[in-house]
């Protein structure tokens, strides 16, 4: 491309600025600029092979704005529009990357069995919103115990607030939370406290408002599939389509140090070609030292089998069956008891195996649960809560708003010192009391469509159904359904819920301070149910012996001797390592084991580590 970086846009080079754009169906194509000071200028575009068309302003400097001239007269955002100043269809921004200061040059990505994910909206987040905000809250993070920060979607979307999901400009960081530096100054500061940034990217379907790329040409879409959101994505027939998503990935890691990707919904992004466009993402992330994660109904060992197996070698899959599963043990009504029974044996066949194996829904239904007990346990990502468990609920709550403090407790230490990658969601870690509800700001008769069509969807379950009834419905496009969402700072001073934070950190600093809990593989792991009731973990490597206890309901007691799966291989004892209902965590005096007999009692929902001595 004579030196340019990627397939389209603005780029700041020696010449001036170097337009580039994909219109194949278009004779005619010209830049119409704005410089700083109000002066217009035209800058027509040649035509280039495979559709492009190229120009050099030598007058243009960063700062300068400019649409797109396709024919006679029609003026679009650039497809791959570095920013948006003012709105997703006003004019688009030339930005020079290279202006920012880093200082990150020193900085080394964690391996990936060992992350611990928190993921946040930057516009709940905070009381601010922004992306500078979030640095304020980083050394709190530090304390946590978390090392990775996944960013909900910035291609900027219609409107001030969203959750990023309604995304069309993939190469602009949403202007409602600061502008582009703005994103690096947060990457740099991240790096210089020791946490990766992951970044959520939708790459199955556009935003119902300000998509103007069928205007440039109706080749980025195609007719044979359809998502649930909007047309699907054309990588099957188009190589320059391929191009310009897999330079985004590249994009946003060169020119903002992204350390991983969080690809949604990868069941909808469609490809028959013979390398899937997931793999070529997995090949374009892995050149660059990165991570990439798939979110993925099917639940299908192929997204993160390596390719010598034939897979797509992607890093790791978010594997919600274990999410769903506790719910449903946890939360009577649950969306998923029609799928999930939240037994204790379905628990302990997804630890097996890293989702339910096999599936226990007929053949020809939309999900596949093929065979994965034979790749590592950090290649499943598993919460307990996450943005959609929480804003796909009609009124936003959490799963802590259900559950007793003992059982949310139970339920956080057992996701933290499982040996699957584990993710947090915003504010889970003091049982925050806030919502996060489903927000967007489209246009008065989009938004009616969008709240017409988000009633009609929480009807189809009875629990929303009656819920629904009895409570005024919260409406995505009412700015009060946005604040509501924001988080509470002052909470993690409060009683309870400070508690509930030294849980979390406590477990945490375990499995960051053993790697017994972040193993390469399952070779000395072993999961059961035993003869008491309970779910029992078994991790035992290089002399170390640890057992981990898990009651999600409490009222069950038994004796570790009488349990052969707890039999110690040389004489010892167990001992209390961690308990998740300790006074500190705003739990019991009372102690539920007792180490000379091996007797053990669970009052209340508990989660007990142990450690041979």
């Amino acid at each position: 491309m004579f030196g340019r970086k990627f397939p389209q846009g603005a780029e700041i080079t020696e010449q001036g600025v170097d337009y580039r754009v994909w219109a194949p169906q278009s004779e005619r194509v010209v830049v119409r600029v704005t410089a700083r000071d109000g002066t217009p200028r035209s800058v027509p575009l040649r035509p280039e092979s495979h559709g492009y068309h190229r120009g050099i302003d030598a007058e243009g400097v960063a700062g300068d704005r400019y649409l797109i001239e396709l024919g006679e007269g029609a003026r679009f955002p650039c497809p791959a529009s570095r920013f948006q100043p003012d709105t997703i269809s006003g004019p688009s921004m030339v930005i020079d990357p290279q202006a920012f200061p880093w200082t990150d040059q020193a900085w080394s990505r964690p391996a990936f069995r060992d992350l611990v994910i928190y993921e946040l909206h930057v516009g709940t987040f905070t009381p601010e919103g922004t992306y500078r905000a979030i640095i304020d809250r980083l050394a709190y993070l530090r304390e946590l115990g978390i090392n990775a920060i996944e960013l909900m979607p910035l291609a900027d979307f219609p409107g001030e607030h969203n959750w990023g999901y309604d995304g069309v400009r993939l190469y602009a960081p949403a202007r409602a939370y600061g502008q582009p530096d703005d994103l690096r100054a947060l990457v740099d500061a991240a790096h210089a406290q020791g946490f990766a940034v992951i970044l959520d990217v939708v790459y199955n379907h556009f935003g119902p408002d300000g998509n103007f790329l069928r205007q440039f040409t109706p080749d980025y879409f195609e007719s044979r599939h359809h998502t649930p959101w909007g047309e699907a994505i054309n990588f099957s027939r188009s190589a320059e389509v391929r191009a310009y998503y897999s330079a985004n990935l590249a994009y946003w890691m060169e020119e903002f140090h992204v350390d991983g990707f969080r690809l949604d919904a990868t069941h909808a992004i469609y490809d028959d070609s013979k390398n899937h466009i997931l793999a070529e993402f997995g090949e374009v992330v892995h050149a660059r030292g990165g991570y990439i994660i798939a979110e993925d109904e099917r639940n299908v060992s192929q997204l993160i089998a390596p390719p010598k197996e034939e897979g797509y070698g992607l890093d790791a899959v978010w594997a919600d069956d274990f999410h769903h599963t506790v719910e449903v043990a946890l939360i009577e009504g649950s969306m998923y008891s029609s799928v999930f029974e939240g037994q204790l044996r379905e628990l302990v066949n997804i630890l097996q195996n890293g989702w339910v194996h096999p599936p226990p829904w007929p053949p020809g239904q939309p999900r596949y649960n093929t065979p994965c007990a034979h790749l590592p346990p950090e290649r499943f990502v598993f919460c307990i809560s996450n943005h959609d468990q929480s804003g796909n609920r009609a009124f936003g709550e959490r799963l802590n708003h259900f559950i007793s403090p003992e059982t949310y407790r139970a339920a956080s230490a057992l996701l933290c010192l499982l040996p699957y990658t584990p993710l947090l969601f915003m504010g889970q870690e003091w049982g925050a009391s806030t919502p996060f509800l489903y927000f967007t700001d489209h246009h008065a008769e989009l938004g009616r469509l969008i709240i017409e069509g988000r009633q009609r969807d929480l009807q189809r379950y009875p629990i929303f159904a009656e819920q629904l009834t009895a409570q005024d419905f919260a409406s995505p496009q009412d700015p009060k359904t946005f604040a509501r969402s924001k988080l509470r700072w002052d909470e993690t001073e409060h009683d309870g819920h400070s508690a509930c934070l030294r849980l979390y950190r406590e477990a945490l600093r375990l499995r960051r301070e053993h790697a017994i809990f972040r193993p390469h593989d399952r070779e000395h792991l072993q999961f059961a149910e035993l003869v008491s009731g309970i779910l029992a973990m078994r991790a035992t490597d290089a002399g170390e012996d640890w057992l981990l206890l898990a009651d999600l309901q409490g009222g069950h007691q038994g004796n570790l001797r009488h349990e052969a799966f707890c039999a110690l291989d040389r004489p010892g004892e167990w001992r209390v390592v961690f308990s998740s209902n300790a006074p500190a965590f705003g739990g019991s005096e009372a102690a539920s084991y007792d180490a000379g007999t091996g007797q053990f009692t669970f009052q209340n929902p508990e989660v007990l580590l142990l450690r041979a001595n």
